[in-house]
């Protein structure tokens, strides 16, 4: 097995109570559609912290270890890591940082059930950002990314099975929670201002 099962579901958890104070805004949206570029851009801004969740399984994936490997593996066919997993690291990485004003959450949730689950453990986010791009924009953006970076799963096998495990997976996540859509493919600074609204209209 590669995680624990969850904690029963408590009235209130120690991780809500905690972090009942921060604002939480999930950014989600299929690969290359600039999530990490913004979230950068506002963290930078509003002094919050930003936890890309991709970033973080890449950190445990390189461990020596054999839950590492198995990650890696995952992570390379283009696959989700099991949810449990994910949930755990995003929490704990919550916790760390108690003391932030608020969160930039990238690349969660990947899926229906992780949003659920979060909820159970943690507390509902503030807002949901979801970046909207065409499938081909997002495998020119990758693929040109290849070229300049160290990634190992930008390459067009993989990357056109992680747009379909997002397209099958995470889509009813955007038709489930309460979403602001932003199309991904307009100039940087004019996403980044209406991302910058949303963070503006919780204050």
């Amino acid at each position: 097995m590669l995680v624990s099962p969850l904690p029963p579901a408590q009235p209130l958890s120690l991780a809500a109570e905690m972090l009942k104070s921060q604002v939480i805004i999930f950014v989600i949206g299929g690969p290359g559609s600039g999530k990490g570029t913004q979230c950068e851009r506002l963290a930078a801004k509003y002094q919050f912290q930003h936890l890309g969740m991709g970033n973080l399984l890449r950190a445990e994936a390189s461990e020596p270890t054999r839950q590492g490997r198995q990650i890696k593996d995952i992570m390379l066919k283009g696959a989700l890591v099991p949810s449990g997993f994910v949930l755990d690291l995003l929490n704990e990485n919550l916790l760390q940082r108690e003391e932030a004003k608020g969160f930039l959450v990238n690349g969660f949730p990947r899926e229906l059930n992780q949003a659920k689950d979060f909820e159970r453990v943690g507390r509902p986010p503030n807002f949901v950002i979801v970046l909207d791009c065409s499938t081909e924009t997002m495998i020119q953006r990758l693929l040109l990314r290849g070229q300049t970076g160290n990634r190992a799963d930008d390459h067009e096998s993989c990357i056109r099975q992680r747009l379909e495990t997002h397209y099958s997976l995470c889509e009813p996540v955007i038709t489930a929670l309460f979403v602001l859509q932003i199309i991904g493919e307009e100039p940087e600074d004019a996403i980044f201002a209406k991302c910058c609204s949303v963070i503006d209209s919780l204050r």
